[in-house]
This record gives structure tokens, sequence and C-alpha cells, in this order.
């Protein structure tokens, strides 16, 4: 067959065959076209059948459908309009209709009504003096299999399911100088962070006893490690925590001239933020 053209009167043909609900073979074979033709016009111009038994929806019907389904009961309108009432939810919905108060607040109360009166919900009710269907099932530390080894322990809070860790358990801190650290306590008096303990420190105190106030425990010069078995007390030293901010201040661990080219990166970065900001005291300081 040749290609040719899809003129008005094929189109409205075309539109009558294939909503009567002929075959793309028959329709094919009246027209004088190909299968292949005949399906891709039929997609161009946006041609769809109705469902067997689906409602057709007069210009009138959708007036009233309008004024009352807010309303009413959509099981009445169903009755009235001839239709199942999931039509009647799905022209309703492709409208953008929705049930006012009044038609929420009659819909709860024959749905409570239902429930006192319909026989079916009655007959599934558990009467007084039955004995409960899990009576017996629910046994205390009982579990099936394997799965005590995943459960989530009592007294843990759900949001700590997924990352939770047991007693023991290491990870590293990455700070800014990052170190690793072990699980040490469960307490849900403590903060999460206050559960867990720097190795270093654990490995000093079992040495050396707990740790004075106002010191810290540091590794030695070129000694500091993130694996477990090279955290050795031999490693590590007790110091001040005023010698331990003047080891990490910048004026000792950098040159002069690299201290102050850090001073002043700083304080170009703070200008920057204020003027970002809109700070009144940077408009000032211009």
């Amino acid at each position: 067959m040749t290609k040719r053209r899809w003129l008005s009167d094929a189109d409205a043909k075309l539109r009558e065959l294939y909503l009567a609900g002929e075959s793309t073979v028959r329709i094919a074979e009246l027209l004088g076209r190909s299968e292949n033709a005949v399906s891709q016009r039929v997609t161009k111009i946006g041609l769809h059948r109705k469902k067997a038994g689906a409602k057709h929806w007069t210009e009138a019907e959708l007036v009233e459908l309008r004024r009352r389904y807010p309303d009413e009961l959509s099981a009445d309108l169903a009755r009235h309009f001839r239709c199942s009432t999931e039509a009647v939810f799905a022209k309703a919905n492709s409208l953008g209709l929705h049930k006012s108060e009044i038609g929420k607040a009659l819909a709860a109360e024959v749905s409570r009504r239902c429930a006192l009166t319909d026989p079916r919900m009655i007959a599934t009710r558990i009467k007084p003096g039955t004995t409960p269907p899990n009576k017996g099932l629910r046994r205390p530390g009982w579990t099936r299999g394997r799965m005590r080894e995943t459960q989530f322990k009592k007294g843990r809070t759900a949001t700590e399911a997924r990352n939770y860790q047991p007693i023991g358990a290491l990870r590293i801190n990455r700070g800014k100088h990052p170190y690793l650290e072990r699980k040490i306590s469960d307490d849900q008096s403590l903060k999460p962070a206050l559960r867990w303990r720097a190795v270093a420190r654990l490995v000093w105190e079992e040495a050396n006893g707990a740790v004075p106030p106002g010191h810290a425990v540091v590794f030695k010069q070129g000694r500091d490690s993130l694996v477990e078995a090279e955290i050795t007390v031999d490693g590590l030293e007790l110091i001040t925590r005023a010698e331990l901010m003047r080891r990490n201040s910048y004026h000792n661990r950098y040159p002069k001239e690299i201290g102050l080219a850090i001073q002043l990166r700083g304080a170009l970065v703070r200008r920057i933020n204020r003027l970002s900001s809109g700070d009144s005291h940077a408009e000032q300081d211009r």
C-alpha cells in the first residue's frame, strides 16, 4: 500500500470505526491503509477506546456532579447516575472535585453506622471471653534461629538502631587531627560522644592511672598511628593543656612568615564574610 496523507474525511472515518470497537486490521482493510499507518494515526490524533461498561458523562450530568459531589455521598450519586462508585470517584478526581466538611462528616457517620450494623463486620469482631489467637506466642527472651544476633537490644533508642556499635568497637574520629577511639559504655545517660574514648588515652591510663586534671595524652614525635596494635605506651607522653596549645599553635608549627600569612588570610576571610552578610561594622571599616 502506498503512503498517502490523512485528510479530514479519512480521520473522521477512522475515529468512527475505532471508537466503535473495530480492530486495527479491519480498519486498515476498510480504509485501504496498512495496520502500521492506522496505529500511528490513532496515536497521533489521541484516540482512546472506553473500557467495557465505562460511564459516558453528558454535559448536564457533569454540571450536576459538580454541584452535588461536595455535600453528598458518592454511593447515592452512583445510584442516581446509574454507574459504579468508582466511576464517580474517578470523574470527580479528573474534575478536581473534593468533599466539603459536610460531605466528610456525612461519610464518617455512614461508616460508623455501617461498622455497628453490617453483619460481615460484626462477624469478624472478637467476642468477650474469646481466647486471643496470639495467646502464648509472646515469649520474652525467645527467638527463632539467629534472630537474637540481629535484634536491637532493650533500652536502645530507635534513632540509634542502624548506627549502634557494641562496647569495644573501634572508630576513627575524623577531626582536624584524626585519632582512633574505642567504645567504652552503653550508658544512656551519657551523650553519644562521651561513650567513646581515645585509644591512646586508654593505653596510657592502663599503665599509669587516670590522667591528671589539666593534662592530655599525646603521641610522641613521629609515633602517631590509627592502628590499634601500633599505639603503645612507649609512644605516648603526658603534657599540660597549655603545652598542648603551644604545640598546636601555628606560630610554633610554621616559620614566622607563614604564621603572618595565616593571620592575614583569617582577617581577609572575616572581612569578606561581614560584607556578604551586610554587617554594618564592615561598612564603617571602609
